[in-house]
Protein backbone atom coordinates (compact mmCIF):
# COMPACT_ATOMS: atom_id res chain seq x y z
CA UNK A 1 0.00 0.00 0.00
CA UNK A 2 1.29 3.03 -1.21
CA UNK A 3 1.81 5.94 2.21
CA UNK A 4 0.32 9.21 1.04
CA UNK A 5 2.22 12.04 -0.79
CA UNK A 6 3.89 14.82 1.03
CA UNK A 7 6.99 14.53 0.09
CA UNK A 8 6.87 18.38 -0.70
CA UNK A 9 5.29 19.27 2.16
CA UNK A 10 8.84 18.18 3.86
CA UNK A 11 11.00 19.79 1.37
CA UNK A 12 13.24 22.64 2.85
CA UNK A 13 15.51 22.64 -0.41
CA UNK A 14 14.46 22.20 -3.44
CA UNK A 15 16.55 19.67 -5.41
CA UNK A 16 16.24 17.31 -8.94
CA UNK A 17 13.83 15.13 -8.85
CA UNK A 18 14.99 11.54 -8.12
CA UNK A 19 12.61 8.37 -8.25
CA UNK A 20 14.61 7.35 -4.72
CA UNK A 21 13.32 5.64 -1.43
CA UNK A 22 11.31 8.56 -0.25
CA UNK A 23 9.52 8.74 -3.67
CA UNK A 24 8.77 4.99 -3.96
CA UNK A 25 7.21 5.10 -0.77
CA UNK A 26 4.75 6.99 -2.58
CA UNK A 27 4.63 7.01 -5.92
CA UNK A 28 1.60 4.82 -6.33
CA UNK A 29 -0.41 7.91 -4.73
CA UNK A 30 1.60 10.25 -6.00
CA UNK A 31 0.91 9.45 -9.75
CA UNK A 32 -2.79 8.87 -9.24
CA UNK A 33 -3.24 12.18 -8.28
CA UNK A 34 -0.17 13.61 -10.37
CA UNK A 35 -1.47 12.24 -13.91
CA UNK A 36 -4.91 13.82 -14.80
CA UNK A 37 -7.28 10.14 -15.88
CA UNK A 38 -4.69 8.08 -14.42
CA UNK A 39 -6.70 5.11 -13.95
CA UNK A 40 -9.24 5.27 -17.03
CA UNK A 41 -6.04 5.43 -18.86
CA UNK A 42 -4.46 2.37 -16.99
CA UNK A 43 -7.74 0.90 -18.27
CA UNK A 44 -8.54 1.66 -21.79
CA UNK A 45 -4.67 1.24 -22.69
CA UNK A 46 -5.38 -2.33 -21.31
CA UNK A 47 -7.95 -3.29 -23.36
CA UNK A 48 -6.00 -1.45 -26.56
CA UNK A 49 -2.94 -3.69 -26.05
CA UNK A 50 -5.62 -6.45 -26.02
CA UNK A 51 -6.43 -6.23 -29.37
CA UNK A 52 -2.87 -6.32 -30.42
CA UNK A 53 -1.43 -9.53 -28.44
CA UNK A 54 -1.31 -13.11 -30.00
CA UNK A 55 -3.28 -16.09 -28.09
CA UNK A 56 -0.12 -17.38 -27.87
CA UNK A 57 3.55 -16.58 -27.00
CA UNK A 58 2.73 -12.88 -26.08
CA UNK A 59 5.68 -10.43 -24.52
CA UNK A 60 4.86 -7.52 -22.90
CA UNK A 61 7.96 -4.87 -22.27
CA UNK A 62 6.82 -2.16 -20.14
CA UNK A 63 10.03 0.25 -19.66
CA UNK A 64 9.81 2.26 -16.79
CA UNK A 65 7.49 0.33 -15.35
CA UNK A 66 8.02 2.06 -11.62
CA UNK A 67 6.14 0.11 -9.19
CA UNK A 68 4.67 -2.22 -11.38
CA UNK A 69 0.66 -0.65 -11.57
CA UNK A 70 0.54 -1.57 -15.81
CA UNK A 71 1.76 -4.97 -15.44
CA UNK A 72 -0.58 -5.29 -12.56
CA UNK A 73 -3.45 -3.99 -14.87
CA UNK A 74 -2.82 -6.01 -18.11
CA UNK A 75 -1.93 -9.53 -16.14
CA UNK A 76 -5.22 -9.19 -14.48
CA UNK A 77 -7.69 -7.80 -17.67
CA UNK A 78 -9.86 -10.98 -18.24
CA UNK A 79 -8.92 -11.05 -22.07
CA UNK A 80 -5.22 -11.35 -21.30
CA UNK A 81 -4.12 -14.86 -23.06
CA UNK A 82 -2.56 -17.13 -20.45
CA UNK A 83 0.50 -17.57 -22.49
CA UNK A 84 1.65 -14.14 -22.42
CA UNK A 85 4.91 -13.06 -20.55
CA UNK A 86 5.58 -9.30 -19.06
CA UNK A 87 9.33 -7.43 -18.64
CA UNK A 88 9.79 -4.94 -16.33
CA UNK A 89 12.68 -2.62 -16.56
CA UNK A 90 13.30 0.31 -14.57
CA UNK A 91 16.79 1.89 -13.24
CA UNK A 92 15.13 2.79 -9.51
CA UNK A 93 15.74 -0.45 -7.69
CA UNK A 94 13.53 1.27 -4.76
CA UNK A 95 10.94 1.26 -7.37
CA UNK A 96 11.55 -2.27 -8.35
CA UNK A 97 11.22 -3.37 -4.97
CA UNK A 98 7.68 -1.82 -4.86
CA UNK A 99 6.89 -4.07 -8.14
CA UNK A 100 8.07 -7.22 -6.79
CA UNK A 101 5.88 -7.06 -3.76
CA UNK A 102 3.06 -5.64 -5.66
CA UNK A 103 3.60 -8.83 -8.79
CA UNK A 104 4.98 -11.45 -6.04
CA UNK A 105 2.60 -14.00 -7.49
CA UNK A 106 3.09 -13.45 -11.27
CA UNK A 107 6.71 -13.18 -10.84
CA UNK A 108 6.75 -16.63 -8.93
CA UNK A 109 4.82 -18.41 -11.79
CA UNK A 110 6.90 -16.76 -14.37
CA UNK A 111 4.48 -14.23 -15.93
CA UNK A 112 6.26 -11.39 -14.81
CA UNK A 113 10.20 -10.91 -15.10
CA UNK A 114 11.49 -7.31 -13.91
CA UNK A 115 15.22 -5.81 -14.70
CA UNK A 116 17.05 -3.40 -13.68
CA UNK A 117 17.87 -1.19 -16.67
CA UNK A 118 18.54 2.14 -17.32
CA UNK A 119 16.51 3.30 -21.02
CA UNK A 120 19.65 5.04 -21.96
CA UNK A 121 21.51 2.12 -22.27
CA UNK A 122 18.91 -1.11 -22.37
CA UNK A 123 20.16 -4.63 -22.68
CA UNK A 124 18.89 -6.34 -25.76
CA UNK A 125 14.90 -6.57 -25.58
CA UNK A 126 13.17 -9.54 -27.11
CA UNK A 127 11.42 -9.88 -30.22
CA UNK A 128 7.67 -8.37 -28.44
CA UNK A 129 4.44 -7.24 -29.30
CA UNK A 130 3.91 -4.81 -27.45
CA UNK A 131 6.37 -1.96 -25.42
CA UNK A 132 5.09 0.45 -23.03
CA UNK A 133 6.81 4.16 -22.09
CA UNK A 134 3.82 5.71 -19.62
CA UNK A 135 5.06 9.23 -18.76
CA UNK A 136 8.87 7.67 -19.11
CA UNK A 137 10.29 9.04 -22.23
CA UNK A 138 9.87 12.55 -20.89
CA UNK A 139 12.77 12.16 -18.17
CA UNK A 140 15.09 10.57 -20.96
CA UNK A 141 17.52 12.98 -22.26
CA UNK A 142 16.45 14.64 -25.02
CA UNK A 143 19.51 13.37 -26.97
CA UNK A 144 18.91 9.52 -26.16
CA UNK A 145 15.56 9.39 -27.35
CA UNK A 146 15.46 8.81 -30.81
CA UNK A 147 17.70 5.91 -30.16
CA UNK A 148 15.71 4.43 -27.75
CA UNK A 149 12.68 4.41 -30.14
CA UNK A 150 14.85 2.96 -32.72
CA UNK A 151 16.23 0.03 -30.26
CA UNK A 152 12.13 -0.37 -29.23
CA UNK A 153 11.36 -0.07 -33.12
CA UNK A 154 13.85 -2.90 -33.73
CA UNK A 155 12.80 -5.40 -30.93
CA UNK A 156 8.92 -5.13 -32.05
CA UNK A 157 7.81 -7.72 -34.41
CA UNK A 158 5.71 -6.71 -37.80
CA UNK A 159 2.30 -5.40 -36.40
CA UNK A 160 3.36 -4.93 -32.78
CA UNK A 161 3.07 -1.24 -31.34
CA UNK A 162 4.69 0.85 -28.88
CA UNK A 163 2.65 2.93 -26.34
CA UNK A 164 3.69 6.37 -24.98
CA UNK A 165 2.41 8.27 -22.73
CA UNK A 166 3.83 11.78 -22.12
CA UNK A 167 2.92 15.01 -20.82
CA UNK A 168 3.32 17.49 -23.83
CA UNK A 169 3.87 21.25 -24.76
CA UNK A 170 1.36 22.85 -27.48
CA UNK A 171 2.51 25.09 -30.44
CA UNK A 172 0.76 27.91 -29.49
CA UNK A 173 2.39 29.62 -26.06
CA UNK A 174 -1.39 31.72 -25.16
CA UNK A 175 -3.00 27.89 -24.99
CA UNK A 176 0.00 26.16 -23.68
CA UNK A 177 -0.03 28.49 -20.70
CA UNK A 178 -3.80 27.67 -20.45
CA UNK A 179 -3.42 24.10 -20.49
CA UNK A 180 -0.52 24.57 -17.99
CA UNK A 181 -3.18 26.66 -15.75
CA UNK A 182 -6.11 24.24 -15.78
CA UNK A 183 -3.42 21.69 -15.02
CA UNK A 184 -2.00 23.69 -11.77
CA UNK A 185 -6.21 23.82 -10.92
CA UNK A 186 -6.44 20.47 -11.13
CA UNK A 187 -3.65 19.43 -8.68
CA UNK A 188 -5.22 21.91 -6.33
CA UNK A 189 -8.80 21.32 -6.61
CA UNK A 190 -8.87 17.03 -7.56
CA UNK A 191 -5.50 16.02 -5.66
CA UNK A 192 -5.32 18.58 -2.72
CA UNK A 193 -1.58 19.75 -3.55
CA UNK A 194 -1.13 23.26 -1.98
CA UNK A 195 0.32 25.47 -4.14
CA UNK A 196 3.79 25.45 -2.24
CA UNK A 197 4.19 21.67 -3.13
CA UNK A 198 2.93 22.70 -6.27
CA UNK A 199 5.34 25.10 -6.90
CA UNK A 200 8.36 23.40 -5.28
CA UNK A 201 7.55 19.91 -7.51
CA UNK A 202 7.94 21.96 -10.36
CA UNK A 203 11.01 23.38 -9.58
CA UNK A 204 12.19 19.77 -8.58
CA UNK A 205 11.66 18.73 -12.18
CA UNK A 206 12.30 21.34 -14.39
CA UNK A 207 15.63 20.06 -14.65
CA UNK A 208 14.48 16.25 -15.17
CA UNK A 209 11.31 15.91 -16.85
CA UNK A 210 11.66 18.02 -20.50
CA UNK A 211 8.51 17.53 -22.56
CA UNK A 212 7.86 17.72 -26.03
CA UNK A 213 5.32 19.06 -28.17
CA UNK A 214 3.19 16.57 -29.72
CA UNK A 215 4.41 16.95 -33.25
CA UNK A 216 7.85 16.46 -32.02
CA UNK A 217 6.58 12.85 -30.51
CA UNK A 218 5.32 12.24 -33.53
CA UNK A 219 8.49 13.10 -35.73
CA UNK A 220 10.20 11.17 -33.47
CA UNK A 221 7.82 7.70 -33.83
CA UNK A 222 8.14 8.59 -37.72
CA UNK A 223 12.09 8.55 -37.33
CA UNK A 224 12.09 5.73 -35.68
CA UNK A 225 10.72 3.78 -38.51
CA UNK A 226 7.03 3.66 -37.13
CA UNK A 227 4.63 4.33 -39.62
CA UNK A 228 0.96 4.80 -38.44
CA UNK A 229 0.87 6.93 -35.37
CA UNK A 230 -2.03 8.47 -34.00
CA UNK A 231 -3.48 10.06 -30.47
CA UNK A 232 -5.99 7.80 -28.53
CA UNK A 233 -6.37 9.74 -25.66
CA UNK A 234 -5.97 14.05 -24.48
CA UNK A 235 -6.24 15.92 -21.94
CA UNK A 236 -4.65 19.34 -22.33
CA UNK A 237 -1.43 18.73 -21.69
CA UNK A 238 -1.77 15.21 -21.19
CA UNK A 239 -1.26 12.95 -24.14
CA UNK A 240 -1.18 9.25 -24.89
CA UNK A 241 0.08 7.92 -28.60
CA UNK A 242 0.32 4.32 -30.10
CA UNK A 243 2.55 4.23 -32.84
CA UNK A 244 2.42 0.66 -35.31
CA UNK A 245 4.86 -1.27 -36.63
CA UNK A 246 3.85 -1.86 -39.84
Amino acid sequence: MSEQDRVFQQTARVEDFAFDERVAKVFDNMVSRSVPFYNEVQRIQSDLIMDFLPEQGGIVCDLGCSTGTTLEYLTQHPNCPESTRFIGYDNSESMLDKARDKLSGQIATGKVSLITADLSDLPPLPACNIVILNWTLQFVRPMDREQLLKVVYQALKSGGIVLLSEKILVNDPVLNRLYIDHYLQFKVSQSRYTDIENQRKREALENVLIPYRLDENYELLQRAGFGRIGTYFQWFNFACLIAVKV
